[in-house]
């Protein structure tokens, strides 16, 4: 299947990502863990840019990024060098911002994501470095904010900037892409995905060969593909009333889900780039092959290897590899138990379960996973009690074995189902015709009513075999 795009659709990412898993910052020594700090105590005169502060350049922040840029695919550059960013806005209180500019750390790398028409390629333009900004908190909506409070204990992180080539084709591509980015990095140990502002998104969206429009600081993978939806749907309304689509900056109100506009689109040269004076150029290509050899295996590798070792099928393989905590998880299970078995436990059903609830997979143990696995295995308890287990783990606590013999979830012995099939048959003979005249459906009814009797301590498969001997032997009217 092709994926058609009759709408021309656009979309290219620029995604700031801070590398929080450093002690400290990208040209002072202030600690990073300042979230649950109070305003405007993690700060010093060098990320305040007091006059005559000098920057220090964090060595691991380097290195970070150049395993960044590596995971990514990307040519690392022979001299990287920093430049300063001009513009002025209260949260940036030196007046400009210090970034990489004609020579990024990275580039022309590449991501492979699941596309609307299999798998996709999608382009990395640039991976450059550059120190994060302070937060504005605005006093209500952006639009009629009262005032405006700034907290610059974030000011002077370490971000690097991760450029996309306008490659996606729909805001579900952008999502997925988002998605796998967040995997890779978390892969890399290089951050941590649920601190605030710990990835932050700006949207460049167009429709027909029109010119791109930004939304900026989006927060999250939902809100990006929210806001993209949005905004194809404002410019196609545009073009559609012969309005032409002016390239302009916005912002993306997540609680309306709606795009408002900020100024119009800045060029480079609005910046006026110049070489930092007070950092000199870098020769970072000597370093790649040790930052090379630190390298974790990577989600794409992990899931070639998954499918290869444990014998499991791709649709798995691609669902236990997205997260690596699941993915240790799992690899911790099915060295005890059977791999495949392990794969569908793991990667179908506590995913699910988890999900729904929102929380990780550290909620729940590997040893309570590989005793569910074994019992089901075992014929001692079916499915369906497996899951009913998982379920009370998760809400109420507690371990298999205890879980097991207050809920009596012991498999009944074959007597017991017989009883069932019989007593079931008997109480709902239009059920039966029903079946018999050859309505399917209507056995899965009866399955169900036997397995309310056993309280689903018989699984399907033996009570629909059972059923249908037992209908088989009755005399033929």
């Amino acid at each position: 299947m092709v994926y058609e795009n009759p709408d021309g659709v656009k979309i290219g990412l620029e995604i700031h990502v801070q590398l929080n898993k450093l002690n400290t910052k990208l040209f002072c020594g202030c600690s990073t863990d300042y979230h649950n700090a109070e305003p405007n105590t993690h700060v010093c005169p060098v990320c305040l840019g007091l006059p005559g502060s000098l920057p220090v350049l964090n060595r691991k922040a380097v290195e970070f990024a150049l395993k960044v840029g590596l995971a990514l695919n990307c040519d690392i550059v022979e001299q990287t060098q920093f430049h300063r960013k001009n513009y002025y806005y209260p949260d940036l209180p030196k007046g400009f911002q210090t970034t990489q500019y004609d020579f990024p750390i990275a580039g022309h790398g590449k991501v492979i994501i699941d596309g609307e028409d299999g798998e996709r390629i999608i382009r990395i333009t640039r991976a450059h470095m550059e120190e994060d900004p302070g937060k504005l908190m605005h006093m209500g909506s952006i639009e009629k904010s009262k005032g405006t409070l700034i907290n610059y204990n974030r000011s002077g992180m370490t971000l690097i900037e991760i450029v996309t080539e306008p490659d996606m084709r729909s805001p579900k591509e952008a999502r997925r892409f988002l998605d796998k980015l967040r995997s890779i990095l978390e892969y890399l140990d290089v951050f941590n995905g649920d601190l605030e502002g710990a990835m932050r998104v700006d949207a460049n969206v167009s429709v027909m060969g029109g010119d791109r429009v930004e939304v900026k600081n989006i927060s999250s993978h939902k809100g990006v593909e929210k806001a993209a939806l949005y905004e194809i749907m404002r410019q196609k309304n545009f073009i559609r009333r012969g309005d032409k689509v002016v390239m302009e900056t916005r912002h993306f109100d997540e609680a309306r889900g709606v795009t408002l506009s900020m100024r119009t689109k800045e060029e480079e040269h609005d910046y006026r780039y110049f070489p930092e004076p007070d950092l000199v150029p870098m020769r970072v290509a000597d370093w790649v092959p040790g930052v090379q050899k630190t390298l974790p295996e990577l989600p794409d590798a992990k899931r070639d290897r998954f499918m290869r070792e444990y014998r499991i099928a791709d649709m798995h393989a691609k669902a236990l590899t997205s997260d690596i905590k699941v993915a240790d998880f799992y690899e911790h299970v099915a060295l005890r138990v059977c791999p495949g078995a392990a794969a569908v436990w793991v990667a179908d059903i506590l995913k699910g379960e988890l999900n729904y609830r929102d929380i990780g997979v550290h909620a729940f143990k590997v040893e309570d996973m590989i005793e569910i696995i074994e019992l089901v295995i075992g014929n001692k308890i079916t499915e369906r009690s497996g899951v009913e287990i998982i379920r009370t783990i998760l809400d109420n606590g507690g371990t298999p074995k205890t879980i097991v013999k207050e809920k009596g979830l012991i498999k009944v012995e074959e007597d017991i189902i017989i009883k069932a099939v019989t007593e079931t048959l008997e109480e709902n003979p239009e059920a039966l015709q029903d079946y018999l005249d050859g309505k399917e459906k209507s056995l899965n009814f009866l399955v169900g009513q036997v397995m309310k009797k056993t309280a689903g301590r018989s699984d399907a498969k033996t009570t629909r075999k059972m059923l249908l001997e037992r209908i088989n032997k009755l005399p033929q009217k």
